[in-house]
């Protein structure tokens, strides 16, 4: 059986994009027949023991602590981390090293690897440069944004081989110069066995928000300035004028929730729009329940062109209707009049006007829903997409058993 040692940034018990999509690659190999652990860095934050299992996947925890100016504090969280998954590596013998962004997990597993003669594999999920800049965590050009840049590029240079999410990333890196042959796509996915038929509209949460019985539309996730939530919230007054009975429900919470909660209170539409905040992760399918259409109104930027988003899939994954601005990752995901609606991304007006239409053609609802679903069955399935894995794993213990690969240092 082959052994799968997954390098990660942080994982369950904690909740994110990042930690649901690892269990389901996790969960997916193991249905497969490979053995699987993962062992996370720094900046797993969610405490715990050296070793745990969270449901029913063996993590190993590092621990301590990188201080100092940036480079500095980098160069010695690499080196903590190296530590910990060479202990890892030691005891267990993974046949394979498979470390996903940041170039953080993937320098530290660079270094056990090549110590080893251990294949690795790569996997770039988002350029975490671009991605703190999207947070309002960092700035493009700068210092921070350029040493990641280069740590990236020096992990990809290294690695056996080099998965991305997409192929925005995918293209971004063969502009930079690397082999498209190197580079393999394992796009998002869904693990279909956790969605059966939608449940039916949650009547008593309904009420409990104060929501009528007009069409919702909706949005659930984190708020980031790049969702474009205050865009939503601008096209709520545009969309009302053809369909008055319109409501917007915004659930969950981020770093501009105060600044969308005082723009709904200063919009025309106030009466008509709803934030629920955080809900448990247990409770989400409820107020999926009560929502028509699922709003991505993201805005144009690095981030978003390159990189595509898991929401989308999930909701069409559950026959919800999806409207998304036309950003480079939506337009990965989405086929506009089949799969589901696009819209001219940073435009208010545009965003209504699909909108409208939309709730205008409820004739053609149900078809939408099951090309959506069809799509996401055919395209994003982990019970398929974790063989594209497979095949890499084998095509590389088959070049080290012949000596092609690099040897122990």
């Amino acid at each position: 059986m082959t052994r799968v040692l997954h390098v990660l940034d942080h994982s369950l018990p904690l909740h994110s994009g990042y930690t649901f999509r690892t269990r389901a690659i996790l969960k997916s190999q193991q249905a497969a027949g490979i053995e699987v652990r993962g062992v996370t860095g720094l900046r797993h934050t969610a405490g715990g023991p050296p070793a745990e299992t969270v449901d029913g996947l063996p993590f190993h925890r590092t621990r301590g602590s990188a201080s100092g100016p940036t480079g500095l504090r980098e160069w010695r969280e690499i080196a903590g981390f190296a530590e910990s998954i060479e202990q890892v590596v030691r005891e267990w013998r993974p046949d394979v090293l498979h470390a996903h962004s940041p170039a953080l997990c993937g320098a530290a597993a660079l270094k056990v690897a090549r110590r080893h003669g251990i294949p690795l594999v790569y996997e770039i999920r988002a350029f975490w440069e671009d991605a703190a800049v999207g947070n309002g965590k960092g700035r493009e050009g700068s210092l921070k944004y350029r040493l990641t840049r280069a740590l990236e590029n020096r992990v990809v240079a290294g690695a056996d081989a080099v998965f991305t999410i997409c192929w925005g990333l995918k293209d971004d890196l063969v502009v930079r110069g690397f082999a498209p042959g190197k580079i393999g796509l394992s796009p998002n996915g869904v693990d279909l066995s956790l969605f059966g038929e939608p449940v039916g509209r949650d009547g008593a949460l309904a009420r409990q928000l104060g929501l009528g019985s007009g069409p919702v539309i909706g949005f659930i996730g984190s708020f980031y300035d790049y969702e474009g939530l205050d865009d939503l919230i601008a096209a709520m007054p545009l969309l009302r004028a053809e369909a008055p009975a319109a409501q917007l429900l915004l659930v969950g919470g981020g770093p501009v929730d105060e600044a969308l909660r005082a723009q709904a209170e200063a919009s025309p539409a106030r009466e008509a729009i709803r934030f629920a905040g955080r809900v448990p992760h247990e409770a989400v399918e409820r107020y999926y329940s009560l929502i028509d259409v699922l709003a991505y109104p993201r805005k144009r930027s690095r981030l978003t062109d390159l990189v595509t988003p898991l929401k989308p899939l999930e909701a069409m994954a559950q026959r919800r209707l999806v409207a998304a601005s036309d950003v480079g990752g939506h337009r990965e995901l989405i086929a506009n009049g089949e799969t589901g609606t696009l819209f001219a991304a940073d435009n208010p007006i545009a965003c209504a006007a699909a909108l409208a239409s939309l709730l205008r053609s409820r004739e053609t609802w149900d078809a939408m829903r099951d090309r959506a679903c069809a799509h996401v069955a055919e395209h994003h399935d982990w019970a398929r997409n974790v063989r594209r894995y497979q095949d890499v794993y084998h095509r590389l213990l088959a070049r080290m058993s012949n000596g092609a690969m690099p040897a122990a240092a």
